[in-house]
């Protein structure tokens, strides 16, 4: 049945009153930082600082795994008979290609069905050690590669054995091009090692979490965990680029 344009008409003033008068139908823009709460951000800064503490030397203490993780499996990758280069190469695709997060599962679960039960920062050093290790490695061994063949030689010329060539001539040499990729592979695993908060570690982004559910306060949490990532970040990258500078490593600037 066809309603009336002039019955229309008339019901079309009330509709606009009833919408005027109940904005909740309609997605009301308010101010971004109004509801925000630095106070509440300032509050739990020694919670936040505690992680941030936990998170450096943990990141630490993990990059240094890495660094020794990675060094034996660059020099297994280059050995010339496949009883050390076969298992080395299959680690390090194993690794590269599955997610940290499984691996990480892997040890905090699958462990104590095996009979090893581990605490919790040592599975997160251990695991983050195990997988950035993977990538030091590739790192290592493409700046050994990069040493002129004719020091190998000479190393060897004068009665040096392989670990003595690898310690006193390559390894030195090595490191000196190594250390800005290097740095920039601790970036990332400063940001990978966010993942320990899922096996609770009290590390900075397990901090953000106590706010969010603590106080329902998910933007100052998650926020104040950026802004300290950011200033790792970019304390790393700094590092990373005097580095550079310190070895001479730079692209040297056009004078036209």
């Amino acid at each position: 049945m066809a309603v009336p344009a002039t019955h229309c008409c008339s019901l079309l003033p009330y509709s606009l009153f009833t919408i005027r008068q109940s904005p909740s139908l309609f997605i009301t823009a308010r101010p971004m930082l109004e509801n925000f709460s630095f106070r509440t951000i300032v509050e739990y800064l020694p919670l936040f600082g505690q992680g941030l503490v936990t998170t450096v030397w943990l990141s630490a203490l993990s990059f240094a795994g890495a660094l020794a993780v990675g060094i034996v499996l660059a020099a297994m990758n280059l050995q010339r008979g496949r009883l050390f280069r076969v298992p080395a190469k299959a680690y390090i695709d194993a690794v590269r290609a599955t997610p940290l997060l499984a691996q990480l599962y892997f040890l905090y679960f699958g462990l104590p069905r095996l009979g090893f039960v581990l605490p919790e920062l040592v599975v997160g050093i251990l695991a983050l050690s195990l997988n950035s290790g993977a990538y030091v490695a590739e790192i290592i061994r493409a700046g050994i590669l990069s040493i002129p063949r004719g020091q190998v030689e000479a190393g060897v010329a004068s009665g040096m054995t392989y670990v003595q060539r690898m310690r006193f001539v390559i390894l030195p040499q090595a490191f000196k091009v190594t250390i800005p990729p290097l740095l920039g592979q601790a970036i990332v695993l400063v940001k990978d090692s966010a993942l320990l908060s899922l096996i609770s570690v009290s590390e900075l982004t397990r901090a953000g979490q106590l706010l969010a559910s603590d106080r329902f306060m998910p933007a100052e949490g998650f926020i104040t965990i950026a802004a300290f990532y950011l200033l790792l970040y970019y304390g790393l990258k700094g590092l990373a680029a005097l580095s550079g500078r310190w070895f001479g490593l730079q692209p040297a600037r056009s004078s036209t």
